[in-house]
Formats: C-alpha cells, structure tokens, sequence
C-alpha cells in the first residue's frame, strides 16, 4: 500500500509561555495521543511520547531555549501511543506497576490486521473511526518501512508514586495515581495554575475502560478524584485542552453511565 510522505511528522502548538503540545496528526485517532513539553528553569520536562513513528528528541530540543538543560520524560502509561519514543529520552520516570513494560514492552505492528476483533469492536463502541490498514496514513519519509516499526526497551531511571513532587526548578507539579485505564497509570497537578496532566484518566473524547488491565471501579475513584480537584485547565492524553465545567460534565457523564 502506498502513502503519502508528511513532513514535518509532528505538529507543534505552543499553550502558553512554559507548555508546547506536540501531536501526530497521521497517526489513527485511536493512538494519536499528546505530548507535552513543559520548560522550566533547571530541567525541561516531556509527558509522554507518542507512537515513536519517527524521531521525537530532535524536535523536542527544537523547542527547548536551552537543549543542554536536563531533560525528563514523565510516562503517564504504559501504553503503546504513551511510550514509542521513551528509549530517546536518558532520564525516565514512571509508577512502579508499569517500570517492567516501559523496560520490556510487548512488540507491536502498525499493521492493524493483528488487532483482536474483541479490540476492534471496543474501540468503535467508544465511537472512533473504524480502523485504517494501519495505524498511520502517512509516512515520515519515502523509504520509512512500516514493517520495522517497534518498541525500544527504555529502563526507568527512575519511579514515582502518588504525592511524589517533579520538579523543574521555578515549576513543581504533585504526581497523582490514576489508575482504571491501567494499573499504573499517573498524572500531575500543578496546583499553582490549576492545570491537571490528566494522562488518559480524562481528556475530551470517548474514553476506554473495558479491556485489558482496565478497572472500572479504580476508574470511578479516579474520576470522583478529579472531580474534586480546583481544576482551571485539563490538558488529557488525547484531544484538546479543555476547563473545569467541561471536565465536571465529563466525570459526571461515566459516573452516571457506570452507576457510580
């Protein structure tokens, strides 16, 4: 099958003085997840890092005003759309539950043939678009071969659980456990800003909570969590950022839904 080349692969928007939002565009909605870089005075930090289908460092450093500033990658989750480009990155933090995933992830293909129908079906009631042939529609160069695409082994350096503390100098965000779409799955409050790094805990599109590792009762803590929370501004795993009255009718919508 023969796709078109995109250039440049990831798509860069600036939210505010310190906070970049890196996506990839061609990626399948399903797996296109965000990508944060957050700046701050003595370290610069990167909230994921997406399906790793061409290189991500270089345009991170791209924005960074200092590139030789350390640099932390803070993994939500160990999911395959969280976690591509990891093994870039030399300083990775994520929950104890998931470190043995980020070091040894499962193989995984772009081809979607080898997608269980159980999958398949899951993702279509949660109301995305039927799957592509792949997981992308578009390369990042003529000869990207969609057939080596894998995950990278990338160690933890580190792991933090709830109430742990990043700390990028003038900036600090409280890290929060938010498990039900998987065991170990974190966020961050910077409760200075109000601004909530909701993973895919929370953000403005149907969310996934049937399927493996998935917990809906964890999840409906999670989101009574969330509720609670001052929140100004969500800035979620996938989709756009969004603000407090959206997040309430959001949690409200799955607590109802579940009967929780």
């Amino acid at each position: 099958m023969s796709y078109p080349v995109a250039s440049p692969w990831y798509g860069t928007k600036q939210i505010d003085n310190r906070t970049w939002v890196l996506s990839e565009p061609h990626v399948h909605p399903i797996f296109s997840a965000n990508i944060f870089l957050v700046l701050g005075s003595e370290a610069d930090m990167v909230v994921d890092s997406g399906m790793g289908v061409a290189p991500l460092r270089p345009v991170v450093d791209a924005l960074r005003p200092d590139p030789e500033r350390p640099l932390i990658l803070f993994t939500t989750h160990t999911h395959v759309d969280h976690i591509g480009a990891a093994h870039e990155f030399e300083t990775r933090l994520v929950h104890p539950l998931e470190a043995d995933e980020l070091a040894a992830p499962e193989a995984y293909s772009l081809d979607t043939s080898g997608i269980p129908d159980r999958l398949a079906k899951l993702f279509a009631d949660a109301g995305y678009p039927p799957l592509w042939p792949h997981l992308v529609d578009a390369l990042p160069h003529a000869d990207y071969d969609l057939d080596a695409y894998r995950l990278h082994p990338a160690p933890a350096t580190g792991t933090v659980e709830d109430g742990a503390v990043v700390d990028l100098g003038d900036w600090q965000a409280e890290v929060l456990h938010l498990p039900g779409h998987s065991p170990g799955q974190i966020g961050l409050w910077h409760g200075e800003s109000g601004t909530l790094f909701g993973a895919d805990a929370i953000y403005d599109g149907p969310l996934i909570y049937e399927g493996p590792g998935m917990d809906i009762a964890a999840y409906a803590e999670t989101l009574r969590r969330i509720r609670a929370l001052p929140v100004n501004r969500v800035l979620g795993g996938h989709d756009p950022a969004f603000e407090r009255d959206r997040c309430h009718r959001i949690v409200d919508h799955y607590l109802a839904l579940w009967g929780a």
